[in-house]
């Protein structure tokens, strides 16, 4: 039987960064052997679907993004990424022999990177349970994924608004806590805006659920925990821009290559929120329909509140825990 080729338009800005971070970051190995002897098999136990999970602590690598420990069927721990940028969630082909993920052979999707040129034909594949923080701590229902090549020193990588789904979420930078919550009984109002902060409407685009905010210039940016940059902007052409204090360039999924030019900061503001000092990071060699990023060094001093029920997002100062 002839597999099915699904194309989709999947940019997975995030996994751009981790795989040029990957690059620069040398990480001790541990062989095959090794980490399936690693792995604690726990007795499955059915997903309680009506549940909240407890809340997950996250732990930051500088290199590699916000990591939060796995279970998947029973197995683990995982390293997986945590990145609303992605719009689905990835994992290994070693992941997959080492836990039984149930693979669709006959479905595949072609997915591209930050660069556009360049793309990888990935199988679908489902996860029956997943757990986040410890073992017993279930996430509502099983998840999709796509079985396709990650960075070095991860196993997958989890877009929460379809893992929590449909449950609701939170991400605390500077505590470094991701929290659910039923959005049924404690969801975000429009009209309750936080003390310095701010509850905006969540716009996505046609083809995931990724979290788009609408800044004051008009323009619509990708709250992207996957990435390390700051305000990402496609640059329009090849122009000089003063300030600069870093020029990296990075490999992406597809294998194309991105410049990365940090320049002066700027000023963003979204509703009635006002960021000054925001690190900026000129993007060169991505595709044209590459949105606006507000990645982890302009979202860290805040708690992320997704709603995807009542689609809204509040971005809040976070209060340090004690």
């Amino acid at each position: 039987m002839r597999a099915t080729l699904r194309k989709v338009s999947v940019f997975l800005i995030a996994l751009a960064a981790i795989i040029w971070a990957a690059s620069t970051f040398e990480a001790a190995r541990l062989s095959a052997a090794g980490r399936v002897h690693s792995r604690i098999k726990h007795p499955e136990v059915l997903v309680p679907s009506s549940s909240v999970p407890q809340p997950v602590r996250l732990r930051e690598e500088k290199r590699r993004g916000l990591l939060a420990e796995t279970w998947i069927n029973g197995r683990g721990p995982y390293r997986f990424v945590v990145d609303t940028g992605a719009g689905i969630s990835l994992v290994s082909d070693q992941l997959v022999a080492e836990t039984g993920i149930r693979v669709n052979n006959g479905r595949r999707t072609v997915i591209s990177g930050m660069s556009g040129r360049g793309t990888v034909s990935t199988r679908e594949a489902v996860i029956d349970q997943i757990a986040l923080g410890y073992h017993d701590n279930f996430l509502p229902r099983q998840i999709r994924v796509l079985v396709a090549p990650v960075p070095q020193g991860i196993d997958g990588i989890l877009d929460p608004t379809e893992a929590f789904a449909p449950l609701g979420y939170s991400i605390d930078f500077p505590n470094l806590q991701l929290r659910a919550f039923d959005p049924k009984s404690s969801g975000l109002k429009l009209r309750n805006q936080p003390p310095d902060g701010t509850t905006v409407r969540w716009i996505r685009d046609r083809e995931s659920s990724r979290p788009f905010v609408r800044l004051g210039d008009g323009r619509l940016a990708l709250l992207d925990t996957g990435s390390g940059l700051g305000l990402g902007i496609r640059d329009p052409n090849s122009s000089n821009h003063e300030g600069r204090s870093r020029d990296e360039r990075i490999h992406d999924l597809g294998g194309g290559t991105v410049q990365v030019v940090r320049v002066a900061p700027s000023t963003v503001t979204i509703n009635a929120l006002v960021l000054r000092g925001v690190p900026t990071d000129i993007l060169r060699g991505v595709a044209v329909d590459t949105p606006v990023i507000l990645g982890r060094d302009a979202l860290f001093p805040f708690r992320i509140t997704f709603d995807p029920l009542n689609r809204l997002i509040e971005i809040a100062p976070a209060r340090e825990n004690r």
